[in-house]
């Protein structure tokens, strides 16, 4: 049951859809811009490309709950 709903929530997130269960969780997708960062190891400037990513926001029943 577990694997089909990670399958569930994988195939809407690629389809870019939103997912909403009522007192958990939103989960949507969002496209982050490119950017410079710096390699923690050599302290060198680096370029981190664009890309999708999945954002995951608490329903605020559970927000409270915690």
């Amino acid at each position: 049951a577990l694997d089909a709903f990670g399958a569930v929530i994988t195939e809407a997130l690629v389809a870019d859809k939103k997912i909403q269960l009522p007192g958990v969780f939103t989960a949507s997708t969002a496209q982050r811009a490119e950017r410079e960062g710096r390699n923690p190891s050599t302290g060198k400037a680096m370029t981190i490309p664009a890309r999708r990513v999945a954002k995951f926001t608490p329903a605020s029943a559970l927000k409270n709950a915690l």
